[in-house]
């Protein structure tokens, strides 16, 4: 799922809760089971949104909201914003590629974990900023893994390497990056 297309689902969550006569547990949850579905599709650690659910569900507390006055749209929203930038803000400083010179960034993971589609989102994400990116798919032992991150940088034209013979990782990622170093 493209991050633009998670982003949609989770306001399109959200704005029900606009609709809604009467905002209580019933509400709040299926706004949240919406959110954490479309969480699940974007390749989200299920730990992360169970844990997100809990802290919302935490946050809101639906009686204290039952004043005069008190818009609970707007705090159930509030709610659900800052779990999502705690859930996103990491306890130390990111990554940050340098212009104008090589970044070789390898992802590794146990199998399933979204590795092929971070890549993919992560190299687009870049290629927007302007940046010139490139894969190399070095998986060798999972079938269709190449298949795959072919078909995902093709849909978003970045270019990739890999092959179906070799079977050494190494050499596949070394001839990758050395063949993207020298495509100026």
């Amino acid at each position: 799922m493209v991050l633009a297309d998670l982003g949609k689902q989770i306001s399109g969550a959200l704005r029900k809760l606009g609709k809604a006569t009467v905002i209580d547990e019933a509400v709040l949850d299926e706004c949240l089971k919406e959110i954490s579905t479309a969480l699940l599709q974007a390749d989200v650690n299920v730990r992360y949104v169970a844990e997100l659910r809990k802290n919302i569900k935490r946050t809101v507390d639906l009686e204290e909201l039952a004043a005069p006055g008190s818009n609970k749209q707007r705090v159930i929203q509030k709610a659900v914003v800052n779990q999502l930038v705690e859930m996103l803000s990491p306890d130390k400083e990111p990554y940050k590629p340098k212009k104008g010179q090589p970044n070789v960034i390898m992802f590794v993971g146990l199998q399933g974990s979204g590795k092929t589609t971070s890549c993919t989102k992560y190299a687009h994400y870049y290629q927007r900023k302007g940046w010139r990116v490139a894969l190399v798919c070095a998986d060798t032992f999972r079938a269709g893994a190449f298949d795959q991150l072919k078909q995902n940088a093709t849909k978003v034209k970045i270019p990739f390497y890999g092959s179906y013979i070799e079977s050494d990782p190494v050499k596949i990622a070394k001839e990758g990056v050395d063949l993207f170093k020298k495509d100026k």
